[in-house]
């Protein structure tokens, strides 16, 4: 496996009811987490947001954005990730 394979898992972060959101995931990179895709509400659209961890950002720009699907979010992402 390559060192910049990523995938989702569902967010550690509950809803306040204290269930899993099916629109909020970590990504993880070799097992640990280096940001977030989830949907937000702007303006009326609820586009999909991505951003990288703070910690993880190293000279990577832009560190967050907003897309109209999960998959180019995820697209975003890897692409920032992978410094491309």
């Amino acid at each position: 496996m390559e060192k910049d394979y990523l995938t989702l898992k569902p967010a550690s972060i509950s809803d306040r009811s204290g269930k899993e959101r099916d629109d909020d995931y970590d990504v993880l990179a070799d097992g640990v987490v280096v940001g977030r895709i989830f949907k937000v509400r702007v303006g009326g659209r609820t586009p999909w947001i991505w951003t990288l961890a703070f910690r993880h950002h190293k000279d990577r720009t832009p560190t967050q954005g907003y897309e109209a699907t999960r998959e180019a979010a995820m697209a975003a992402f890897a692409k920032t990730w992978r410094r491309e």
